[in-house]
């Protein structure tokens, strides 16, 4: 329960900016910024996972051509109590899997060429429990909001750096309030960044939630341990450079080499954490 609180007291403390950071710019502001966040991300949302898989060039597998993949999907599936999201194969030799689908009846899960000839048959499941984990906690849904919500602060931002800069002007002539235009300029350069990084802690949040509920569907929370360690290693030596940063949170590991993104900034929270807390599970 502890991810799935810190989730929503991070929107919580979103929406609180959003409305802070409107107030100065005034109601019209505020609400305009949040309609074109909200118009951006709702296309994301009902059409993203066909815009992701074709971007990473997934590839639908038919049944009869990987059954025993079909097999343990369908199993956690059940478990998840879920409908069977519809199965891909990304061709990259870098090891990694994604779910995407704006609900349980319209999902998918992309598994690389890569991750399926690295993993046994018991980590591939802890693998496809924490994907299918993100499906049943809606996490695209979460994603979606926070990521509206955080768009929103940003264009508010920079709608009242534009008027402070101009305002700033006329301000400066009279020998008037230049400090305050800076105060303001910097205030509204900071908000995006903090908006930022809380909507990169509810993406981690996630991961943590995700991870403990596949753990428990298959009670098992040493296979997605095992997983995640051959997972780190096989990405840190093959990353997959060709996939566009926008979508790396939906990995299972950040598909980029670590050296690549500072840690504050990454949308995962460190595999070293992930396995210790699964490990600590140990049911």
């Amino acid at each position: 329960m502890g991810a799935r609180i810190r989730s929503y007291l991070l929107l919580g403390t979103l929406s609180i900016i959003l409305v802070y950071v409107g107030s100065l710019f005034g109601n019209d502001g505020m609400i305009i910024a949040f309609l074109i966040a909200l118009f951006m991300n709702l296309i994301s949302y009902f059409a993203g996972d066909k815009i992701v898989l074709a971007v990473t060039r997934a590839v639908k597998v038919p049944e009869d051509r990987m059954p025993y993949l079909h097999r343990i999907v369908a199993e956690v599936s059940i478990a998840a109590g879920i409908p069977k999201p519809e199965i891909y194969i990304v061709p990259s030799h870098s090891p990694n899997a994604f779910a995407t689908g704006r609900d349980p009846h319209h999902s998918s899960i992309a598994f690389t060429q890569g991750i399926l000839d690295l993993l046994n048959e018991n980590e591939l499941k802890g693998v496809i429990a924490h994907e299918i984990s993100h499906i049943k906690n809606r996490d695209v849904l979460i994603a979606t909001i926070s990521a509206t919500i955080a768009s929103a602060i940003t264009m508010i931002a920079r709608m009242i750096q534009i008027a402070a800069m101009f305002g700033g002007g006329r301000d400066s002539e009279r020998g008037g309030n230049i400090f305050s235009v800076f105060a303001m300029l910097a205030f509204v350069l900071l908000m995006p960044i903090v908006a930022a990084l809380i909507n990169l802690a509810i993406s981690r949040n996630r991961e943590y939630l995700a991870d403990e509920t596949g753990a428990k569907l298959i009670h098992n929370p040493f296979a997605l341990a095992n997983a995640l360690r051959k997972l780190a290693r096989g990405v840190s030596e093959m990353p997959m450079n060709n996939v566009n940063p926008s979508t790396s949170h939906l990995f299972i590991v950040n598909p980029f080499s670590a050296k690549t993104f500072l840690t504050l900034f990454s949308t995962h929270p460190p595999v070293e954490e992930r396995i210790r807390r699964l490990e600590m599970m140990g049911f």
